[in-house]
C-alpha cells in the first residue's frame, strides 16, 4: 500500500524573515502555511503577519525550538518559516510507478554544497530533465541557499524524493533504468557513448565522487574530455554539460 507523502516530499521550506516575506510577496508561489515562533514580536513579526493575512495564508504559532526543528537550521531561521508548495515534487517511488515515468533522471549522490544543488536544479529543469532525485540524507537540503542558487527554480523543479542515494539507485535499476555515472578516467566520452532514451545519471560528490553504496548499481561510466591540464569540472558544471548533451541528442 502506498504511504502518505511526507511534508518534505510536498513543500520547499524557506526560513528567515527575508526569504519568507519574498515567498509571500511572489504571486506565482502557493504558500501552504507560515510557522512563527511564539516569542516573535515587534515590527518584523507584524510585517510577516500582515503579509500572510494579505495572501490568505494561515499562520501557526510554535515554540522557538520547534521552529528550529522544522526549519532544520538552528542559527538562521530567525523564528519563522514558510512551507511553499512545490507542484512538481513527488516521491521517487510514485514517479517510477506512474504511467508517464520520466525518461531521463539525475541522481544526486553526496552533493552537499547548496550552491551546486541549486545550480543543478536550475540547469536540469531548463534542459527538460524528467526528474532530479534529491535524497533527504547525504545531499544539501532544499533550503533558502539552494533556492537562491537556483534563482527560484527549486520551487518548480521536478524534484524526486527518497531517503538515500543508494536506495534511489536500487529503485531506478529495478524500474529498468540503466545507471550511468561520470568518472574522469572512463574511456568512453559522454559525447560518443550510446545512451538510451530511458536513463538515469548519477552525479557524485564534489570530493569523493560516486559513493560506495551506489557504485555497485552503476552499469556504465562515462567521462567529459578535458584538456589544458584540467582534471575535472565542478559537479554543477559537469551536470550542465551532461544535460545539454542529452538535449542535443533529443533534437537530432
Amino acid at each position: 500500500m502506498s504511504q502518505e507523502p511526507s511534508p518534505k516530499d510536498r513543500f520547499v521550506t524557506v526560513y528567515g524573515r527575508k526569504p519568507v516575506l519574498e515567498a509571500l510577496a511572489d504571486p506565482r508561489l502557493s504558500v501552504d502555511k507560515v510557522v512563527l515562533a511564539d516569542n516573535a514580536r515587534g515590527a518584523a513579526a507584524r510585517e510577516i503577519l500582515d503579509a500572510a493575512r494579505d495572501r490568505g495564508v494561515p499562520v501557526q504559532r510554535a515554540t522557538a525550538q520547534r521552529v528550529k526543528v522544522l526549519a532544520g537550521n538552528g542559527k538562521q531561521d530567525q523564528g519563522v518559516l514558510a512551507d511553499v508548495v512545490a507542484p512538481r515534487m513527488r516521491r521517487l517511488a510514485d514517479a517510477l510507478a506512474a504511467r508517464s515515468a520520466p525518461r531521463s533522471v539525475l541522481l544526486l549522490d553526496g552533493v552537499t554544497t547548496p550552491a551546486n544543488v541549486g545550480m543543478i536544479l536550475r540547469t536540469a529543469t531548463a534542459a527538460g530533465i524528467g526528474g532530479i532525485v534529491v535524497p533527504r540524507r547525504g545531499v544539501a537540503s532544499i533550503d533558502p541557499l539552494v533556492v537562491k542558487a537556483s534563482a527560484g527554480v527549486a520551487f518548480t523543479a521536478p524534484v524526486l524524493r527518497c531517503h538515500t542515494a543508494e536506495e534511489a539507485a536500487a529503485e531506478l535499476r529495478s524500474a529498468g533504468y540503466p545507471l550511468f555515472a561520470m568518472d574522469a578516467g572512463a574511456r568512453r566520452s559522454v559525447f560518443d557513448a550510446e545512451i538510451p532514451e530511458r536513463v538515469a545519471f548519477v552525479l557524485g560528490s564534489e570530493t569523493a565522487g560516486v559513493g560506495e553504496g551506489v557504485r555497485p548499481h552503476v552499469n556504465r561510466w562515462v567521462s567529459i574530455p578535458m584538456s589544458g591540464g584540467v582534471e575535472s569540472l565542478n559537479v554543477a558544471s559537469a551536470a550542465a554539460v551532461l544535460c545539454f548533451e542529452l538535449v542535443r541528442r533529443s533534437t537530432r
